[in-house]
């Protein structure tokens, strides 16, 4: 018996739905369940499911304040709900391990970071690049390069090439569940590590994709757990958040529309909920005042 449970949806605050039924969340979620390489019989739970959840109901608000049309918008909550489907399997103590050592060392860890750097690097083979480059001082800080370690570093800096192999896989079981998939639904999953990759696309998916990227960050730095085992960090704050979120406008990969909608549905407390559930608790008075000064104009600083 799967034990995931959809998070219920506040009475008080409908203003990030799930737009797709519950049974097929909870079959979506299943997806990211990984048969263990060192354990027979066993799988390896996917990694903060509901993360992917409260990203896929923020998307589907944004993307609506924005116009886009309700057959869309299900299409687009499925592709935001498997937008990390890339890493199914991700071992919490061994990614941890390899990306802290690489953030102590100052090394890219996202496939343009690292391409920027390191010219000579064929595009899609960063993570033979980075294996090339430090295998042998990983092992020397104690981390056993083998097979499975090397899928830790594909998940980072060879995500597109792991989510293709994750996506064909898990092909039969969406046809059960009649999902239909459309090629811009894994064009929109990409768009954080791989921006060059939308450089031709209908601006309506280049659109919805700077919104899974905005709305997935968002959640991300108020999700304490996910902070600490993915992204290195100690502690969140919305602030930090919108800061990061600002600065990928200035380098032009999110949009002012799309984070005049994120703001504005955060100012007005559409997104309230979510963010306590992230972070596993109540937001403070302060925090709160914070958002709703993303309306008024009042930003108060934290």
């Amino acid at each position: 018996m799967d034990s995931f449970a959809v998070p219920t949806m506040p009475t008080h605050r409908p203003s990030a739905p799930l737009l797709i039924p519950r049974p097929l969340v909870a079959g979506l979620m299943r997806l990211y369940d990984y048969p263990h390489p060192k354990r027979n019989g066993r799988l390896i739970r996917g990694y903060d499911r509901p993360h992917a959840v409260r990203t896929a109901r923020m998307c589907a608000a944004v993307a609506a304040r924005l116009g886009h049309p309700n057959a869309r918008l299900r299409s687009y909550q499925i592709a935001c709900l498997l937008h990390d489907l890339g890493r199914a399997g991700l071992d919490r103590d061994l990614f941890g391990r390899i990306w802290s050592w690489a953030k102590e060392h100052g090394i890219p860890t996202r496939p343009r970071e690292w391409r920027a750097i390191h010219l000579d690097t064929e595009y899609g083979r960063e993570t033979e690049a980075f294996l090339s480059l430090y295998r042998r001082d990983l092992e020397a800080a104690g981390i056993e390069m083998d097979r499975w370690a090397v899928e830790q570093v594909e998940m980072r800096l060879g995500y597109a090439r792991r989510l293709a192999r994750r996506l064909r896989a898990v092909r039969p079981a969406m046809k059960k569940m009649r999902v239909k998939w459309s090629p811009w639904m894994q064009l929109v999953m990409l768009y954080y590590y791989y921006p060059e990759r939308l450089a031709a696309a209908k601006p309506w998916v280049k659109q919805l994709a700077e919104i899974l990227l905005a709305c997935e960050q968002f959640e991300a730095y108020s999700n304490q757990q996910r902070g600490r085992d993915y992204y290195v960090r100690k502690k969140e704050t919305l602030a930090e958040a919108f800061a990061y979120l600002d600065k990928l406008v200035q380098e032009g990969i999110l949009s002012a529309e799309v984070m005049g909608a994120l703001r504005g549905l955060a100012g007005e407390g559409a997104f309230d909920a979510i963010l306590e559930e992230a972070r596993g608790g109540a937001m403070t008075k302060p925090e709160r005042q914070y958002l709703r000064g993303l309306v008024s104009g009042d930003r108060l600083c934290q």
